[in-house]
């Protein structure tokens, strides 16, 4: 993208004023989308992300130009800015880039952009079209595939040139139906960080199907009953708890200005010993898996939090400095228009050893939540407030009617340490998670749990 003579003498401009950090970050990114509603193709879109942008560091201070102009000059204009903006003063930094290659451990066997579009709209109406033909309470579905790829390079005073090329496959079905009760929706929007070889172990089909048998169960459920309960969370989506009420309390974003419920709390017991928590970013293929970070630190498995015991935060190099600690390899951005900050990759409460049978069995009363939605969280306090997609009540140990409506309530540090029960089917979901520095992909995951007690929102 950018020869590395070019970011020496860039990243030297950067650091002209007196910098001790300079960090260059470039992108050429497609992103192309197809999207289905009203059974027809509706549109298909491409959109190119290209740009540069130039991050000075003095000290705790932080300075960040772009520019969409990736010539030499463009580029030196850019760093000038950014030092300017820093301050006066006179380089001290000999910049000496070597390339480094930190290996690719996502093998892409169908790039995307290779396919025409007739193969992929195909595709497409396959989970489209078993949506809509699930059954006559469905009234409508749309659909969209997405694909993604996004090339990076990063050069920095510390002597790093790297790149990496990130390619994404995603399909999204939505589903709605109506018994006459009120409209409930459905969703199932599987991805990878794969092209199109991610359909040899992903049927559109079942995709559909799944949208659409959650559409119409929850559209003949009645509403669930409110009350401090007993809670099962499935595996997969089940981990945006554990995502949205802790992870982010766990990011330096929030560690190192003093606005975490886990401020100060290495090595002290904060979590029930059944919880193994971890963000993995080098899961081969895994949606919000990297090679090397956008600060070109290379992706790593980080145990957030073994038995228990707080073990890890997600660093990146600010919140680095401003802990004393090394960074993680997890500082994300949207795009070069972003600043980058710690974020989460993949993200998952690890199997445990008890059988979902025994976890179901285990309650005399409570709810069953199969499928999560969004929600809310304060990073700071760690209160969430999240919506149940799926859910049915549990009694005398059995899965009983569904029940719409659901919502889950608590407090992250309170919610850990009342998962009392793991399970041994650990999988993951897919989302797209936004912060200070846009919205990337990443995954959250973990077995079936059992929160022994949590509020339970209802109508």
């Amino acid at each position: 993208m950018i020869s590395r003579e070019i970011c020496q003498r860039v990243l030297s401009k950067a650091v002209s004023t007196g910098a001790d950090y300079a960090e260059l970050f470039a992108e050429n990114t497609v992103n192309h989308s197809i999207n289905m509603i009203a059974s027809k193709v509706d549109a298909i879109k491409d959109a190119v992300i290209a740009g540069a942008a130039v991050r000075v560091y003095k000290g705790l201070r932080s300075v960040m130009a772009s520019t969409v102009d990736t010539s030499e000059a463009g580029l030196l204009r850019c760093a000038e800015q950014a030092a300017e903006a820093l301050g006066q003063g006179t380089a001290e930094i000999d910049i000496v880039l070597k390339e480094r290659l930190f290996g690719d451990i996502h093998p892409i066997k169908i790039v995307p952009s290779c396919i025409g579009n007739k193969e992929k709209v195909a595709i497409l109406k396959e989970g489209y079209f078993a949506a809509k033909e699930y059954d006559n309470a469905i009234t409508q579905v749309s659909g969209t595939l997405l694909d993604v790829d996004h090339n990076i390079l990063i050069a920095n005073s510390e002597g790093v040139y790297t790149q990496d090329r990130q390619i994404r496959t995603r399909i999204v079905i939505n589903a709605v139906a109506d018994k006459g009760d009120g409209a409930q929706t459905g969703s199932c929007a599987p991805g990878r960080r794969m092209g199109l070889e991610m359909f040899g172990s992903i049927d559109p089909k079942n995709v559909g199907i799944h949208a659409a048998r959650q559409a119409v169960t929850m559209a003949g459920a009645g509403y669930c009953p409110a009350g401090v309960m007993p809670v099962a969370i499935d595996n997969g989506f089940g981990g945006v708890i554990f995502h949205e009420a802790c992870g982010h309390s766990l990011e330096a974003s929030s560690v190192a200005y003093g606005r975490s419920q886990f401020v100060g709390k290495l090595g002290e017991k904060i979590a029930n010993e059944k919880v193994t928590a971890i963000d993995d970013g080098t899961i081969p293929n895994a949606w919000g898996s990297i090679n090397v970070d956008d600060e070109g630190t290379p992706a790593q498995k980080n145990v957030l939090i073994e038995k228990g015991v707080l073990k890890s935060y997600m660093i990146d190099k600010m919140g680095g400095r401003r802990m004393g600690m090394a960074s993680t390899g997890n500082a994300r951005r949207q795009s070069y228009a972003y600043t980058p900050t710690s974020r989460m990759t993949n993200t998952y409460i690890a199997a445990g050893d008890d059988k979902n049978e025994v976890i179901i069995a285990s309650m005399e009363y409570g709810l069953y939540a199969k499928e999560m939605g969004g929600g809310s969280v304060n990073p700071v306090t760690g209160e969430f407030n999240f919506s149940v997609n799926e859910g049915y009540m549990v009694r005398n140990g059995k899965i009983c009617e569904p029940v719409r409506g659901a919502s889950l309530v608590g407090k992250g540090s309170e919610v850990i340490q009342n998962i009392d029960m793991v399970g041994t089917d650990l999988d993951m979901g897919q989302g797209m998670c936004g912060s200070s520095s846009g919205s990337v992909p990443t995954n959250v995951g973990q077995p079936l749990i059992r929160v022994s007690t949590i509020t339970v929102g209802g109508r």
